[in-house]
């Protein structure tokens, strides 16, 4: 199910920490960058803390330029973002700054939490996700009851670490201030977990007064049926390959993109790429890897189209070609119609293969756009 864009924000000490041991909070961010993330919040439809947050800081998380809340209001947004909190326990003090500012509060907690919440009386929209807390569960609410699109997280550590190991952040916002902690029992940015491999993409790097902003974008793909934020941005360039393809009448316009498990691109292509007027999209990204190259077989292929299952053109369809590089796992945003071969059901025999296929559905318009002429027809 789709779910936000999750932006998660902080800054640390030189030495990694989001805090010292002190009474009062430690200010990392510089009078600049606090602005910065004034923006940044005045940008996004959500903004979420955990409940250790809430407990030690006591925060308002608002917007606080005039200028921005009243530019939200004249796109036709609430004048605050939303406001989340996540709490098993749903033990929260009702007095809190968080729940007297600003705008509309949701707290997603446990059928226990949700119990213990309303006895206390906290005023905010109280969600319950089961007996545990579900990441993926929280933000496919968000998404589709909510109508949040990007989410700002800020914090704490313990939920930055949780949504980075589980493959669920798509951008992390790390603010880097020139001083030292060094104290063994103050909070650090990320915890232990069982992280996905590979390097993150470095996206941007720039002061912002005395401290240094760096964004970074995962790259690992997802595993097994399960999407990961990496998955989105591969997928996303996949369609973007769609969009350079030479037109054709007779054929679909796809991208293409093979992906080690670690994140690094093997390889991509679009249909009909060079000189080759009939070849696609995953046929000519494959032709581009190295057949004995181990990293294949944990590879994931990012195709804006379900790869075919039937062709004319050539002796094996790309489905065919997938299975016999060894790749065990495809993303696509759009499976085939039957514009040109009846019943294309090229999951279908991957699936019968060994692999397993993820569709990311909130993509499909923007596959099919380079080929609404031969939709319509």
């Amino acid at each position: 199910m789709p779910h936000p864009y999750v932006l998660l924000s902080a800054a640390v000490s030189l030495d990694g920490y989001l805090d010292d041991t002190g009474p009062e909070r430690l200010l990392l961010s510089s009078p600049a960058d606090f602005d910065r993330v004034d923006e940044v919040r005045a940008s996004v439809d959500a903004i979420l803390v955990g409940a250790g947050t809430l407990r030690a800081d006591n925060p308002r998380l608002l917007v606080n330029s005039p200028e921005r809340r009243a530019a939200r209001v004249a796109d036709g947004r609430p004048e605050y973002p939303l406001k989340v909190t996540v709490s098993g326990s749903g033990d929260l003090d009702p007095a809190a700054n968080f729940w007297h500012t600003g705008g509309e509060k949701v707290l997603y907690t446990t059928d226990q939490g949700a119990e213990r919440a309303h006895a206390l009386g906290i005023a905010a929209d109280v969600v319950p996700l089961g007996t545990e807390l579900d990441w993926r569960r929280l933000l496919e609410h968000l998404h589709d009851r909510r109508g949040v699109r990007r989410l700002m997280v800020e914090g704490g550590g313990r939920i930055h670490t949780q949504l980075i190991s589980q493959g669920l952040a798509d951008e992390l916002q790390l603010v880097l201030a020139p001083l030292f902690v060094g104290d063994p029992d103050a909070p650090r940015l990320f915890g232990p977990g069982s992280y996905q491999g590979g390097r993150l993409r470095l996206v941007e790097t720039r002061p912002v007064g005395d401290v240094v902003l760096t964004r970074y974008e995962p790259t690992a793909p997802g595993a097994g049926a399960l999407p990961s934020a990496a998955d989105h941005h591969w997928l996303a360039l996949a369609c973007e390959l769609a969009e350079r393809c030479p037109p054709s009448r007779t054929a679909f316009s796809v991208g293409a993109v093979v992906v080690a498990a670690d994140g690094t691109e093997l390889a991509r292509g679009f249909s009909r790429e060079g000189d080759e007027p009939v070849v696609h999209a995953e046929e000519a990204a494959l032709a581009k890897t190295d057949p004995m190259d181990p990293r294949l077989a944990g590879a994931t292929v990012y195709s804006s189209l379900e790869p075919c299952a039937r062709r004319a053109s050539r002796p094996a369809p790309c489905a065919r070609l997938i299975l016999d590089a060894g790749v065990r796992r495809v993303v696509t945003a759009w499976r085939e119609p039957d514009t040109f071969v009846a019943d294309a059901d090229g999951s279908a025999v991957l699936a019968e293969g060994g692999a397993t296929v993820v569709v990311l559905p909130e993509y499909e318009e923007r596959a099919k756009a380079p080929n609404g002429h031969l939709l319509d027809r």
